[in-house]
Formats: C-alpha cells, structure tokens, sequence
C-alpha cells in the first residue's frame, strides 16, 4: 500500500470520527494538526472574508466565506492524493511527505485573500500586492508558523513557494497543477460551491466524483491529467465555469457594484495604509474604506454599496467582442487609470450634450481587466491505444469554450452610471459616437485630465 493512503487526513475520509460539515451535506475529517491550522488567528479571519464580496448584493445568499471553501480545497486534496496514489508514476515522483506538503497548502491556499481581493488585485496599482505574495507573513510570522514546524515538520517558505513560485521541477509541477491548473481542487471547489450559494445550477453540472476518479499523469509525468472516462465530466466543467462568469461573475449587476468599488478604491488607495487594511476582516475593512471616503467625491459610490440602501449604478451601454468589437477592442484590457481618464471624457462630453454637469465620478467603464482568465486545456489518456490527446482535439465544447479566447465570451465592456443620470444618457441618440470620442481624447491628452496613472 501506497504510504500516502496511511496519512492521518486521508485515512480520516473513511472514518465517521472528528469530521465538521460543510455544504452540500459534505463531511472533512479534522485531525489535530488540521485543528491546529485552523484554529489559529490567521486562519480564523478567513471567516470573516466573504467568498464572493459583491455577488451578494445580486444573489443574496451568496455570503459563504474563505473559511467555508479552503475545508473545501482541502478536502478535495484529499481525494485528489487517494486517487493519483494508485497510480505507479505518481506514487514514484511524489513521496508522502510531499503529499503532505499538498495538503498543508491546499487547507492554506486561499490565506493571503482580502475582502474583495480579485476585484482590487484587477486594477493593478502598484502599493497593492498579490495576495499568493501577501499570504507570506501570515505563513513565516506568528501562531501559524509555528503549527507548521511543530505540528506538520513543515517548513512554512516550502508551503509559500508551491503557492506563489513557478515550478522548477517534476515534483513541484505536479503539486502545482493539483493547485492551480485545467482540473484543480479550488476550481472543484469554488465553482459547485459559488453555484449553490448564488442558487443557481450553472456549477454544479458536472460529476465531480466522475472526474476525480479519472485523474492519472500527463505524458510527461509533470502534472495532471484524465483518462477517456472523465472527458465527459472535463466537458462539463468547462462549460461550468463558462456560465457562472456569464450569470453570476460577470452579471451586470455584479459589475456595476465592483465598477463603484474600484474606482472609489482607485481614488482612496493612497490616502489608506494598505498593510493594515488588507490584514482586515471584510467589516472591517469597509469600515475604514467608508471612513476614509467621507467628505470625498467617492463617498455616495460606498455609501450605495455598503450603506442602508443598496444603490447601484445602472447599465447605459454594453459592447461585446461580437456585438460591437469595435468599442469593444478600444476599452477592453486598457489600464484602469486609462479607463478612469476615459470616464472623465465622456463625463465632459456628456454634460454639453445634456446641458447640465456632469461629476466624473457618476460614470464608470468597466471593462475586462489587463490579463486574461486561464485557458482550460487537458491531456486525456486513451488506454485501449495507449496514447494521449488534448481534450480541445477530441471535444468540440472545449475547442468552442477554451481553446479561444474564453474572456471574450463572458465579459463585455459596459458603461455605467448614477440612477439619476442613466435614463438621460441611454437616450442620447449618437451616444456610440460620444464613447468614441472619449476614446479618442483620452489617447491624445497624456494624463492631462489629471488622473494618477495605476
């Protein structure tokens, strides 16, 4: 027998003994060096980190947290080490101490989050770190590095370098692609877990059980792939994800709360100390975001986020790769200072057009950010044949949804804007023309509007 399968977690999966219960009625076995990790400071605020931020203010009960996911993940290491431990190359790369470096890491995965992490990390300003890079004294300092050493004989730095590092070699590529790749345990975890949450079925079309089962080596021995009876589930992945970035990630309404708290964000950022407030708890942090605003231009798009009312700016104008490629290649993937110049444009055309003033904070582009979500390919292993094919070049639903480029599917450029505002400028009859020459005046002016650079 395989030692990994003699790792005190994995043995736990079997047993109906020291287990907490997550949603959907799912139990994760809980050893005391788990315990250990999770009941420290570091971890614990995961809890009080919601999952998906904004998403609730379109689906309400979207309010699960980092704490509820990473039981997930880990979980799901689990698995992924009871399967790929029958497999005679994995089990002669990967040894049972790595495996419970894995298990360390997929539990601490998600640690260097702050509330409203992907959102902020999107508008790429400079003071604003990765989280991967930022989780790194959380793991070197305090309770937690000490639970690591004492309890897993880990070294926190290794747990750190499989989580932020590009790996070196067979063994780290491997551990990396259980991670972060095509078919990894956060994205099983995240996307039936979001799906339930949001209460919607779009991410939970897929027989997860199915494409565990499936899981072997790429050829190469140096990361994941599935054997031909888990390409179905693969399919079903892929267009798993798809749907929930277009109904539930990239809805509109969710856009337009993360357009308001970006550009408040953008115009805050260098008044806040940003150590400290990305150390904090989501109420805490809107707390202080809401604290800093008062008194400023961004603070009616804080209070309309996070105030007694919700009041989210309104939707004038949406383009798509291909319902109108053309505004659409001019906004999409343009540095979020240039969007924020480019609003101010458009706010000043605006208001001759409509003859009455118009703040540049009422009006947002909100438009798909500089990088691109990875694209979703996988080696599938034929046994009868004994080869390996991509799963693109043997499934047209994959060809269609990941092989090209999947962001321009799902995220469209839209231009929003205060309620009192959005009613007027969806009636401006050349108002493709006036985003045009918005475009066209931020190109040429230089910065001269007056907006920091991100």
């Amino acid at each position: 027998m395989s030692s990994i399968l003699t790792i005190p977690e994995i043995v736990g999966l079997d047993s109906r003994r020291n287990q907490i219960r997550i949603p959907p009625e799912t139990d994760v076995p809980l050893t005391p060096r788990v315990r250990a990790i999770i009941d420290t400071a570091e971890f614990r605020r995961l809890a009080r980190i919601s999952q998906l931020g904004l998403v609730a203010l379109v689906y309400p009960a979207a309010i699960h947290t980092r704490f509820e996911h990473s039981l997930g993940v880990y979980r799901l290491a689990l698995h992924y080490l009871k399967q790929l431990s029958h497999d005679e190359r994995f089990r002669a790369i990967i040894e049972r101490r790595d495996a419970e470096l894995f298990i360390a890491a997929a539990l601490l995965h998600d640690l260097g989050h702050w509330p409203f992490c992907h959102p902020l990390e999107d508008i790429k300003l400079a003071a604003v770190p990765r989280h991967e890079v930022f989780a790194k004294s959380f793991l070197l300092e305090g309770k937690l590095g000490d639970v690591l050493r004492k309890d897993w004989d880990l070294d926190p730095a290794e747990i750190m370098a499989l989580l932020s590092e590009k790996p070196a070699d067979h063994k780290s590529r491997i551990l990396n692609s259980m991670l972060s790749g095509p078919i990894d345990i956060d994205k099983m975890d995240y996307l039936p877990r979001d799906s339930l949450h949001a209460g919607v079925p779009y991410g939970r079309n897929f027989d997860q059980s199915r494409l565990i089962g499936s899981l072997c080596l790429n050829e190469s021995c140096d990361g994941l792939a599935i054997t031909e009876k888990g390409k179905t589930a693969a399919e079903m992945i892929v267009f798993s994800r798809y749907v929930m970035f277009s109904e539930v990630y990239w809805h509109h309404g969710v856009r337009s709360a993360t357009a308001m708290l970006q550009r408040a964000f953008f115009d805050l950022h260098g008044k806040l100390e940003l150590d400290q407030l990305l150390r904090m708890a989501e109420a805490e942090m809107i707390a202080e975001l809401r604290g800093a605003a008062s008194g400023t231009a961004v603070e009616n798009l804080l209070a309309g986020l996070f105030g007694a009312q919700r009041r989210l700016y309104k939707r004038v104008a949406q383009f798509s790769f291909f319902e109108d490629r053309e505004i659409y290649q001019r906004l999409a993937r343009r540095p979020y200072g240039w969007l924020v110049r480019c609003a101010a444009q458009f706010a000043s055309i605006a208001s001759e057009v409509l003859g009455e003033p118009i703040s540049p904070h009422e009006v947002i582009f909100d438009a798909p950010p500089v990088e691109r979500e990875v694209e979703f390919n996988v080696d599938v292993y034929y046994g009868k044949e004994n080869c390996y094919r991509r799963l693109g070049d043997v499934s047209p639903v994959v060809r269609a949804l990941a092989e090209k480029q999947f962001d321009d599917f799902v995220k469209r450029v839209r231009l929003f804007a205060n309620a009192r505002l959005a009613h007027e400028l969806r009636g401006i009859e050349n108002l493709r023309q006036l985003i045009n020459q918005a475009v066209e005046a931020t190109e040429s002016s230089n910065d001269s509007v007056g907006y920091a650079s991100s």
